[in-house]
């Protein structure tokens, strides 16, 4: 009898796991806010197109500000909150200082939604819609966002610190992280992709183009070499796809074939490795990473939301309310 209540004691708090995950996710909805703000959606992507006409970089950058947050305590926008008495942000640590930018974009796009229905959207969803908008925008895929996420109240350098990539990570680290977030190895190379678009810093692939590796072609070296000094210019940027920066496509993975990638944790994805296939077929099939880019997209912009009664919605997306 004591082995039986134990059963249906375990099975009871399975079936109540059960049922708040898949509450957690039934939470997350295209649709979430076509009764609340029907607007927000066409307001969002105003703002966002507006300011990668600016600003073409702008782009790549709000991709990459949406990876950097969802990949530390899932896509709650703890990245977008600033030093306070009592937070402690994270955009100083070492993955994000100097290098993740387009927080105005967002405050931007976060005050055009305020204006059309307050208190309403987060800027979980935001960032999340804004990184979709910005890959349309470069000619990259679309895909359906899942909304309904909320803002948490808390930041943790200490987890960016240990769970976001570095530009020296080696294929495994690089595996073992996104494997870590429900990311598999494809959607991993995948994701990589969106480095046809954006910039570097020189600080960033400094060693790689001054150093002996054999997996670098020398001309691209030298190439690289003249606006990144072997001593200072560390923010001197380059563009991580010099054939076609500006453009969302399938160049980043061909220049891997030839020994051109820019970051040791770019050419790590074709280097005699587990990846080497993923390249190749990407290399020959725009359409299949194009595909592939927007599934891991959605995939990453579900990791661990807070929804329902847990975070809040943020009225300015740099503090707790």
């Amino acid at each position: 009898m004591v082995a039986v209540a134990m059963y249906r004691a375990a099975a009871m708090v399975m079936l109540l796991a059960l049922m708040s995950f898949s509450a957690c996710q039934a939470q997350l909805s295209p649709t979430f806010y076509a009764e609340t703000c029907p607007d927000a959606l066409s307001t969002i992507r105003t703002s966002i197109r507006s300011a990668i006409a600016r600003e073409r970089r702008m782009a790549a950058s709000l991709i990459r500000l949406h990876f950097h947050d969802c990949f530390v305590q899932g896509c709650d926008t703890s990245i977008l909150l600033e030093d306070s008495p009592s937070i402690t942000s994270e955009r100083f640590v070492p993955q994000n200082n100097n290098s993740v930018r387009g927080f105005e974009v967002i405050d931007q796009a976060k005050s055009a939604v305020e204006n059309v229905c307050p208190g309403v959207v987060s800027c979980a969803d935001i960032l999340a819609v804004a990184a979709r908008d910005a890959s349309e925008y470069v000619g990259g895929p679309l895909w359906t966002v899942n909304l309904g996420r909320r803002d948490s109240t808390t930041a943790s350098p200490s987890l960016a610190t240990r769970d976001l990539p570095r530009f020296t990570d080696g294929l495994q680290r690089l595996i073992d992280l996104f494997e870590s977030k429900g990311l598999n190895e494809r959607d991993m190379v995948a994701l990589s992709g969106s480095h046809t678009i954006g910039q570097a810093r020189c600080a960033t692939f400094r060693g790689r183009i001054y150093g002996n590796d054999s997996d670098i072609d020398a001309g691209f070296a030298a190439t690289r070499r003249r606006n990144c000094p072997a001593t200072n210019g560390d923010g001197n940027l380059a563009p991580l796809d010099l054939v076609t920066p500006n453009s969302f496509d399938n160049n980043y993975f061909r220049n891997l074939l030839q020994r051109k990638g820019l970051l040791q944790s770019d050419q790590v994805l074709f280097s005699g490795g587990s990846s080497d296939s993923i390249v190749n077929e990407y290399s020959r099939n725009p359409s299949t990473f194009s595909s592939d880019f927007a599934s891991a997209m959605v995939k990453m912009g579900d990791i661990e939301p807070l929804t329902g009664s847990a975070g809040i919605i943020r009225r300015i997306c740099s503090r707790v309310n």
